[in-house]
């Protein structure tokens, strides 16, 4: 089960007008929150509905399976992070840009793709690779690019570092040691794994 530090606003009271768009927020916003508190194996079709304020059929005309709403609801809920940090040095942009991942992992959404990450079989998770991919894993790296390749223009990064191994090294230890070994990655943390792993991993020879 996922256990979450969020904690969900007062419910408001329903309304029997809502329909279309606005309804299936509400639905999607229930699905989120049933996978950041009890989890994929936890989250039930009534459950979404009763958070929703709204008829089992409600959710079943728009989603027939769990597998489909929790696809919806987490690609219309992943956390973006839109632009890579530029402070001036590799250094603090990767810190900086570890933070940013960090409340990304930490919020609602975020226990919410690692509920399904952690219980789902290989079957269901191949059902949501694309949309974790897309959304996460893609967007991810093209920041880490941003950062790196900055990096090499400012010698600060060894030429060959620019490549999918390097880029992989942070999403994958972050993941690792937050299911591995329960890490919330405070700052402390944060910096003695961009001063242990990556600067020595980046640096230039002679460096």
């Amino acid at each position: 089960m996922v256990t979450s530090r969020w904690t969900a606003a007062p419910a408001r009271a329903a309304s029997p007008r809502r329909r279309g768009a606005v309804l299936e927020r509400a639905i999607l916003d229930a699905a989120l929150e049933q996978l950041s508190t009890v989890g994929w194996n936890g989250l039930t079709m009534e459950g979404v509905a009763a958070g929703a304020q709204t008829g089992k059929a409600a959710v079943y005309r728009r989603w027939p399976s769990k597998e489909d709403l929790v696809a919806d609801a987490l690609q219309a809920g992943l956390p973006r992070i839109e632009e890579a940090p530029d402070l001036g040095s590799v250094r603090e942009d990767l810190l900086a840009l570890c933070r940013q991942a960090r409340e990304a992992m930490f919020s609602r959404p975020g226990f919410a793709v690692r509920s399904v990450i952690h219980e789902c079989d290989p079957i269901q998770v191949e059902r949501f690779h694309g949309v974790i991919f897309d959304g996460i894993v893609e967007p991810t790296v093209k920041l880490l690019r941003e950062v790196v390749t900055r990096g090499i223009e400012r010698n600060e990064v060894r030429p060959d570092a620019a490549n999918s191994y390097v880029f992989d090294a942070i999403p994958a230890m972050m993941m690792y040691r937050s299911k591995m070994r329960a890490s919330e990655w405070g700052d402390r943390d944060l910096e003695e794994m961009i001063d242990q792993l990556m600067v020595p991993l980046l640096r230039p020879s002679g460096g």
